[in-house]
């Protein structure tokens, strides 16, 4: 709650009118509420962690009751646990809710804003402030505006392979360990403050890339779509080599495409996230090369087949399938 106060955008215009000794009290849900049907008597739906809006139908229906009427609907409501009160439109708060918020210990907030824009704009910041998060050991690139997280073990060659791609254009978001927070189906991937712009370098130290490559070479934030494993090679081990594998990285609740990308001497890694990244965007756009060889080798083996395997063959496929 002391965070609403103090943190909010000043377009929010909050300030407080009554119920200082509440603002420990927490918000835990994004959406707001308005308890217009709970001042008529039926207060199930009223949930402590939403900021309760008294707007213009509030207010005024409050206003037609009699007094004590009134302050009997407001000191049910305040019972139901609220966490805060906002009266919108440069209204002023009835005395008997200015009160009852005083003796429970209630925030009471007043704002200019109108409580449709208003709403809109509270929510947005809520939803940024109570975003899930989770740190993770990382670098994160825009490459062709895709977001690429890449992941592996400690000195695999991930900031390297980060540092080849801000030279060959590309922007770096966050190296060594990258903020995701998630904004309802999206991941957004930043820097902590401390570490934006650096790089981490063995045998050079701490670079500032923002200053070795310009301002074009960097960006505050980052959408996450796609993971690159970087794993080393290891003689024996099944890799593969069709592209047909479909595997999923999850971050958050959510899952991303994950490509596992062998590290050996000799291959250009950087090179090979472009096309990763490049494979990633045209199959977003519904074209997939891997599956589109595939089927036209099946056809190929089809066509080619006796009569009685052809016939066989869609069974086979779709048991296949199964």
């Amino acid at each position: 709650m002391r965070a609403l106060l103090e943190g909010a955008p000043p377009s929010l215009q909050l300030k407080l009118a009554a119920g200082r000794g509440g603002l420990d009290h927490q918000i835990t849900l994004a959406r707001v509420q308005r308890p217009g049907l709970a001042l008529s008597g039926y207060t199930d739906y009223i949930r402590y962690g939403r900021v309760q809006i008294m707007g213009g139908s509030e207010l005024g229906f409050l206003a037609r009751l009699p007094r004590a009427r009134r302050a009997a609907a407001i000191q049910r409501l305040a019972a139901c646990r609220v966490s805060c009160f906002v009266v919108t439109k440069g209204q002023r708060p009835p005395a008997e809710l200015l009160a009852e918020a005083e003796s429970r210990g209630i925030p009471v907030l007043t704002t200019r804003a109108d409580s449709t824009p208003f709403i809109k704009a509270l929510s947005s910041f809520l939803d940024e402030r109570l975003a899930q998060r989770m740190h993770l050991h990382s670098v994160l690139l825009d490459v062709f505006g895709l977001g690429v997280l890449i992941v592996g073990e400690s000195g695999i060659g991930k900031s390297e392979c980060a540092l080849d791609l801000v030279d060959r254009g590309h922007r770096l978001i966050a190296d060594d360990v990258t903020e995701i927070k998630r904004v309802g189906e999206m991941l957004i991937g930043s820097s902590p403050d401390l570490t934006r712009y650096h790089m981490e370098l063995r045998g050079l130290g701490v670079l500032n890339v923002k200053d070795l490559y310009g301002v074009s070479s960097v960006r505050m934030s980052q959408g996450v779509e796609l993971v690159v494993s970087l794993e080393r090679w290891e003689a024996g081990q099944e890799y593969d080599r069709l592209g047909l594998r479909d595997e999923r990285f999850t971050i958050l609740g959510l899952e991303l495409p994950l490509v596992r990308m062998p590290v050996a001497p000799g291959r250009n890694i950087a090179l090979l996230v472009e096309v990763a990244s490049r494979n990633r965007l045209l199959k977003d756009r519904g074209y997939d090369a891997a599956r589109q060889l595939a089927e036209r080798v099946d056809e190929l083996i089809e066509a080619e087949a006796p009569p009685r395997r052809r016939r066989a063959a869609p069974r086979a496929r779709a048991a296949k399938k199964r």
